[in-house]
């Protein structure tokens, strides 16, 4: 398999988001802004797929609070994929910079 850096923006909303937030900045180093709902994150992290490294994400976040959502824009090969929680919600072309 082929790694590939793929760039992320992601809302991650939580009944409880104090918990996550370790474990947030463990896995992810990046932005990462406090919200009304839990944290906005900006970064870039490397992995196989957006699907592989949006589950990995998720599920760490969720062994440490269970009711923890995650919208995340994962970009890479000029490609958006968009995910609600492990829900692909579709791919489009990334805009141009």
């Amino acid at each position: 398999m082929d790694i590939g850096r793929f760039a992320l923006v992601a809302d991650v909303a939580s009944a409880d988001p104090a918990p996550i937030e370790p474990t947030l900045r463990r896995l992810v180093e990046g932005e990462i802004t406090p919200t009304p709902a839990g944290f906005h994150v900006v970064a870039t992290l490397s992995g196989s797929s957006a699907r592989d490294l949006n589950r990995t994400l998720l599920s760490e976040l969720r062994r440490v609070e269970r009711r923890t959502r995650l919208r995340a824009a994962w970009t890479a090969g000029g490609v958006t994929e968009r995910f609600f929680d492990y829900v692909p919600k579709g791919g489009r072309p990334a805009p141009s910079e």
